[in-house]
């Protein structure tokens, strides 16, 4: 008789490497949701399920992930994952030693907000990267629909950050991806903020404002003490589920030569579907000596993989890795993060 594979395994790497290609996050859940219900049965049960090949009697299963289930438990890799696994290519060609250097990540969500997975799995996930640390950046209030974290809310993530840094893996960066309200302030408490390893500043209303106020708003944004990155600066959308969008307006010269003056970092986010800012601008922001953070801007464990796209384009366009921050070993990407505070 054949070995059995682990079923619970083979559903989290289904469910990862569909992330990573940006599945429909509904049919990425299916299968996290399936690999929870299995774990939690015990030995007795899973036994009586794999005898009857009953799979499909629990709750949440499918055709799809009792297929899976089934497969694993007869000791072979199931079709749909040696079909992902045959599929998972590098996601960008070039830039992979600028890759290499990067040590973690500084711009993340999860189902605090509006990701699709625990922290836990964030963890896990960046660990298995090697990454030496990962910013969990959920939303702030005002973003509703994005389950934005109220203060309370706040507090009780860093609560919950502090008991997952006991374990060992990566380290995970206390944080916040903070709205840029219309007049300029961030949308949390400065208590709040001052707390935080790093806080990504980012528009996410009012993105069609004229030129003149939008660029007066980011500004304000910027030499706000507690802001360490300017996150996705455009706004735009190029393609995917969501439809495009097109570019905010704003002087970037202002705003770029307002980031090198406070020392924030312009975000070269690498969600494919933003990649942003478009390459005239970050010719603009690199001329204008800023700071860059490469960021995955991930909604699940699988689009931690995201910063091979954005390190393909900033080496591309000759961002010196000593000016990238998340290239930084994490004391010193700390000491800069607080050193306005």
């Amino acid at each position: 008789m054949p070995e059995p594979l682990d079923p619970v395994a083979a559903l989290r790497e289904i469910a990862y490497l569909m992330e990573r290609v940006l599945a429909e996050p509904y049919k990425v859940r299916a299968f996290r949701a399936a690999a929870d219900m299995v774990a939690a049965l015990d030995p007795a049960d899973f036994e009586r399920h794999a005898l009857a090949r009953s799979w499909r009697e629990l709750p949440g299963l499918g055709e799809s992930t009792a297929t899976v289930v089934a497969q694993a438990v007869a000791g072979r890799v199931p079709d749909r994952l040696a079909k992902l696994r045959a599929e998972a290519g590098p996601l960008a060609a070039g830039g992979e030693e600028l890759l290499g250097q990067l040590r973690g990540d500084l711009h993340s969500h999860t189902n605090w907000s509006d990701g699709t997975a625990p922290i836990e799995a964030s963890k896990q996930a960046a660990t298995a990267l090697g990454h030496d640390y990962l910013a969990i950046t959920d939303h702030s209030p005002r973003l509703t629909v994005a389950n934005g974290l109220t203060a309370e809310r706040l507090e009780r993530q860093l609560d919950r950050l502090a008991e997952l840094n006991a374990a060992p893996g990566c380290r995970l960066l206390s944080g916040i991806e903070v709205d840029i309200l219309t007049d300029g302030r961030l949308d949390q408490s400065p208590a709040a903020l001052d707390r935080l390893d790093v806080v990504v500043a980012s528009v996410h209303s009012e993105l069609r404002m004229p030129s003149e106020p939008m660029t007066l708003r980011m500004v304000t944004a910027i030499a706000d003490p507690h802001t360490n990155i300017l996150g996705h600066c455009t706004g735009r959308l190029i393609t995917g589920g969501r439809g495009t969008r097109p570019q905010s307006l704003f002087d970037a010269e202002v705003v770029f030569a307002a980031c090198s003056q406070f020392g924030v970092a312009v975000e070269i986010n690498s969600r494919p579907e933003r990649a942003d800012p478009p390459d005239d601008l970050l010719a603009l922001a690199l001329e204008a000596g800023c700071l860059f953070a490469i960021d995955s801007d991930a909604h699940a464990p699988g689009q931690l993989e995201f910063p091979a796209h954005g390190a393909a384009r900033a080496a591309a366009a000759g961002v010196p890795p000593e000016r990238i921050v998340n290239t930084w070993p994490g004391e010193e990407l700390l000491s800069w993060s607080r050193a306005r505070r």
